[in-house]
């Protein structure tokens, strides 16, 4: 098989959106596809590599309807101009679409039958948001069979379709406290701020004109939903949003948001050849379901498959990125391999930065390659809960 690299990953940044006070949400004029379409020439540009050189262009998103709606991948390819060469499809893999994404095009690169790929996500929870909305007008459907017939009754249809209830289960069988949650959040807010100030995120963020509410025009380079000023007095105000003696809240759980992200994946023969310096070499993935009423379990079972597969150890991982669906997800993975926080999430989280669906598993991936070479580690794993009860995982190997 061959070794297959990061050549490069590039994000926009992640707006806070609110589908209920739209003009608030920084990108609200701006589609995912055309945030996408962004991307792709300036990542492009960045490794001086034409578009007729790329072999497939994989999208993800985890609501592929309505305007996310992308032609089998084709049209972010039309806006973005590619060559009309250049072969695309979607992914939805819920919350690990942009990750599903990035392992499918490791899986064609280390097979040899493609040499450079385009791995992005999207999702914009603003003009397409995730819930009732969607259901009501037609646009998702789920087959009520599975809510009315006895013999499926099993699945558990009510929680499995609301996330929340998944993690607030989670948090109850692990023993995990509210204070607990609430404690991640504030860590996750002030480590993102902490990065941002030091301008760690400028090294993956293309600064985006966006025009606003008041027919203004902004440069958005920053993610919007971190809160400098977060503490843990503040959070722990604010009361249960899915259960009344719940403990899951607005604080310790992600925002809705708006992103995109794009990665180059390569060989490394290629990458050298084009003198283009990988941020890492991809080691192993693993992808897992679980009971879906306990979502944020998926994780665990997919890093263990991921970490067989590349003959490690808990222990030998030196850096997380786990998805910050809800602070309860990460503090679960940090018990069941016994982590150091200290080597979690070191910049902050989705519960500061934001968790744009189908955007999500590129940034975990391409954030994690960036701090693996700013902290000089040999082994980093990022992993994501899913939305339907599954888990996905990726080990990347400095260069």
């Amino acid at each position: 098989m061959n070794d297959v690299v990061i050549a490069d990953y590039l994000r926009t940044a992640q707006s806070r959106s609110r589908p209920s006070a739209p003009e608030r949400d920084w990108f609200h004029q701006l589609r995912a596809d055309e945030l996408l379409a962004r991307l792709i020439p300036a990542i492009l540009s960045r490794c001086d590599i034409p578009s007729a050189k790329i072999d497939d262009c994989i999208v993800g998103s985890a609501l592929g309807v309505s305007e996310q709606w992308t032609f089998g991948g084709r049209t972010p390819v039309f806006l973005a101009g590619m060559d009309a060469g250049v072969p695309a499809k979607f992914i939805d893999q819920q919350c690990g679409s942009g990750m599903a994404a990035v392992q499918t095009g490791f899986m064609e690169i280390a097979t040899g039958f493609a040499d450079m790929v385009l791995a992005c996500g999207m999702e914009h929870m603003t003009r397409v948001p995730m819930g009732p909305t969607l259901f009501e007008n037609g646009a998702m459907s789920v087959n009520p069979d599975l809510y009315s017939a006895e013999k499926y009754s099993e699945w558990d249809m009510p929680t499995t379709m609301n996330m929340g209830l998944t993690a607030e289960k989670l948090a109850d069988i692990a023993g995990i406290t509210r204070e607990e949650m609430d404690l991640w959040a504030v860590r996750s807010h002030q480590r993102a701020a902490t990065a941002a100030e030091a301008g760690f995120f400028a090294g993956e963020i293309l600064p985006i004109s966006a025009p606003q509410a008041d027919g203004s025009f902004t440069t958005i380079e920053r993610d919007q939903a971190v809160r400098p000023g977060t503490d843990v007095a503040g959070t722990a105000g604010l009361k249960p949003i899915f259960r009344a003696d719940g403990k899951v809240t607005a604080g310790n759980a992600s925002p809705l948001s708006a992103g995109a992200a794009a990665m180059l994946l390569t060989t490394r023969e290629k990458a050298l050849a084009l003198n283009i310096k990988p941020l890492a070499t991809i080691r192993s993935i693993g992808f897992a379901g679980v009971d879906p009423t306990l979502m944020g379990e998926g994780p665990v079972p997919a890093t263990r498959k991921a970490l067989e597969n590349a003959g490690l150890q808990p222990e030998d991982i030196d850096v997380w990125e786990i998805n910050e669906a809800f602070s309860v997800v990460v503090l679960n993975c940090i018990r069941k391999f016994n982590i150091d926080p200290d080597r979690v999430n070191i910049h902050g989280g989705g519960i500061a930065l934001g968790h744009p669906l189908g955007a999500t598993g590129v940034r975990l991936t391409g954030t994690l390659a960036r701090i693996m070479a700013e902290k000089e580690c040999r082994y980093g794993c990022a992993t994501a809960c899913i939305g339907g009860g599954q888990g996905i995982s990726i080990i990347l190997e400095r260069e």
